[in-house]
């Protein structure tokens, strides 16, 4: 979509006056402040709303967009509330990828057998494991699951008759995650020309939200943007049916910029000088919000060593700040799943290829709308033989020809289990684990680990002006940010330049950096990396200039979030729904699935289960 199809201003402008969705990540102390913000909150309810619907969904993501639609097709009246200037959350930058089984009319159309019975037990199995070790699905909800199952070959056809346009090939395992052995499932979204000016680097994710986007306004969904989520009412802190939300203005300052952009408002007639607005939901609240990765004091729950320092890959865009699941405690709801995020999952944290720019995640685009909030398209490492990387204290810890974490979920498995046999004991011996352990080393304590928190720090790119040729890099500041990417003379000079970087906390001792290049260059020389097994170093470091890129892995996806049942209603301690509240996608738990498929599925299931609802 693009133009002024829906505001009278070209999607350029449209970005140009907008607001921002990407928050900075909490700070210590916000989480028990957010909670307890929302809990003195939660029996102020409003005497007077700024708005009504039947249905207001949190999020305008793979989870918040289908229950938007659902629910309108089943006669209610949406509104979708969303912190960022456009609709679309990690979905609109992810690749498009989309796990659905379960007998999907595409399965069905090349011959793939499946069913929900077959996927259920899939999606429950046991007996699979990572080759890392962790288990696929063993600590998978059982009740969310079923209803995964039973839905997926619904939602398929339910995305496809909304417009999503699915690459006419048989389905296969390739970018899934944990989404079943035992049969072919993953989808994939059209690419073309228009994604790329949208998405950072042409990322399907565009052709999956941008036609739900379309089908969604012309149902008369509507949409409040650049508005965060604060508070969800319910008639008392702890009991009776929720009433609706309230949400404040989020204005984008754009990095190098103080003043906020003009806002942009795509529906509602709200008036915009009002910094807060509460929408009452006469039947329902449908949360989307996308996980609790970008908080960090949430996402230490789960593991502390997740300090501030580790970017949350597309944080820009879509900042997964926990808000949902705060709002949602604060009026007793609870935690669920917790084993799944715990461990280290496959993909729940990322080594990626791009360096000199803290959105690492991918290589974006100038193009894109979300550029200016970026700020740097940042580097392609081509190959990792042309850089080694460091701590901050200036030490190499593994190989870097390693790829973080191996695909050891759907495609690894079914490569390994040959042949596989549901919920067979013998499928894990069949495994060969490969502990690729990148993200356990970078994470790990280091000379400059001090209290607090004892963090390991940020990890540093370190290459020469020989290595920059190689690459063919233009190294200009729209590539690289200044305070992440720095360059001297000598190594001497370069690493105390690394304390300009607000993440580098500690100063990297210049005789450390110097020795670790020293030993590097002499491994090269023997052609074997008898420190970390990097396959044959080639190149020495030894050419001047000499270069620190920011090269620390990202946090990514949500694995743990608040309890639901089979109809998506989210539950309190005792096990009890809460009456009108719904969660769908990586907010809610109880899935190892990762991204489109379990997200845009449960928006299915909430959407309609919502709209049934009798209401007040």
């Amino acid at each position: 979509m693009g133009g002024n199809t829906r505001t009278g201003v070209s999607r350029r402008e449209f970005v140009r006056r907008s607001g921002a969705g990407a928050a900075a990540m909490v700070g210590a102390g916000a989480l028990s402040a957010s909670v307890a913000q929302a809990q003195g909150s939660a029996a102020a309810i409003p005497s007077k709303w700024t708005l009504e619907a039947d249905v207001v969904v949190i999020g305008s993501g793979a989870a918040g967009m289908p229950a938007a639609i659902r629910a309108r097709d089943a006669g209610a009246s949406v509104i979708v509330v969303d912190t960022n200037y456009d609709v679309g959350g990690h979905a609109m930058i992810c690749g498009g990828n989309v796990p659905l089984g379960g007998g999907t009319s595409a399965q069905k159309k090349f011959n793939i057998e499946d069913s929900p019975d077959i996927l259920f037990r899939d999606l429950t199995d046991w007996s699979v494991v990572e080759v890392n070790g962790i288990p696929d699905y063993r600590y998978n909800d059982r009740a969310v699951q079923r209803a995964l199952a039973d839905n997926e070959a619904l939602n398929y056809e339910f995305l496809v008759e909304n417009g999503v346009p699915f690459v006419d090939k048989s389905p296969d395992n390739f970018g899934g995650h944990a989404i079943g052995v035992s049969a072919k499932r993953e989808n994939h979204c059209v690419w073309d020309k228009g994604q790329s000016l949208e998405s950072p680097a042409g990322a399907g994710g565009t052709n999956l939200m941008r036609p739900l986007e379309a089908s969604a306004r012309k149902k008369g969904v509507r949409f409040l943007l650049n508005y965060h989520m604060d508070v969800i009412f319910r008639e008392r802190p702890n009991a009776g049916r929720v009433l609706g939300i309230k949400a404040s203005y989020t204005p984008t300052v754009l990095p190098g910029t103080s003043a906020p952009l003009k806002s942009f408002r795509s529906d509602g007639n709200i008036d915009m000088s009002a910094k807060t607005v509460t929408i009452r939901a006469r039947k329902a609240v449908i949360i989307g919000t996308g996980g609790n990765t970008g908080n960090v004091n949430f996402r230490r729950m789960f593991d502390p060593r997740l300090t501030e320092e580790y970017p949350l890959a597309a944080g820009e865009f879509s900042p997964q700040d926990a808000s949902g699941e705060l709002a949602a405690m604060a009026i007793g709801a609870t935690l669920w799943g917790t084993a799944n995020q715990t461990m280290d999952r496959n993909g729940a944290l990322r080594k990626r290829p791009i360096i000199g720019t803290p959105s690492n995640y991918v290589e974006w685009k100038k193009e894109s709308p979300i550029f200016p909030k970026v700020g740097a398209t940042g580097l392609t490492v081509r190959n990792w033989q042309d850089a080694i990387i460091v701590n901050q204290v200036g030490k190499r810890f593994y190989n870097e020809m390693q790829d973080g974490y191996p695909n050891g979920t759907t495609q690894g498995s079914q490569a390994f289990l040959n042949p596989y046999v549901q919920g067979d004991w013998r499928n894990a011996s069949k495994i060969k684990y490969t502990p690729m352990n990148y993200v356990d080393a970078a994470l790990a304590i280091n000379e400059g680990s001090t209290a607090p928190d004892f963090s390991a720090g940020p990890q540093w790119a370190i290459f020469d002006a020989e290595a920059a040729k190689r690459e063919k890099w233009n190294m200009n500041p729209s590539n690289v940010r200044s305070e992440y990417f720095f360059t001297a003379a000598t190594l001497a000079e370069l690493a105390p330049l690394l304390t300009k970087c607000p993440h580098q906390k500690v100063n990297m001792p210049a005789a450390n950096l110097e020795a670790t290049v020293k030993r590097y260059n002499e491994l090269v020389d023997l052609g074997v990396d008898q420190d970390f097994g990097k396959p044959k170093p080639l190149y020495k470091i030894e050419t001047g200039p000499f270069y620190a890129a920011w090269a620390t892995f990202t946090v990514h996806d949500t694995y743990a979030g608040l309890r639901i049942n089979m109809k998506c209603q989210v539950m309190d301690m005792q096990g009890q729904v809460i009456p009108g509240l719904y969660c769908g996608g990586e907010s809610a738990a109880g899935s190892s699935q990762h991204g489109t498929g379990r997200s845009t599925t449960q928006g299915f299931i909430a959407g309609k289960e919502a709209a049934a609802e009798r209401g007040r």
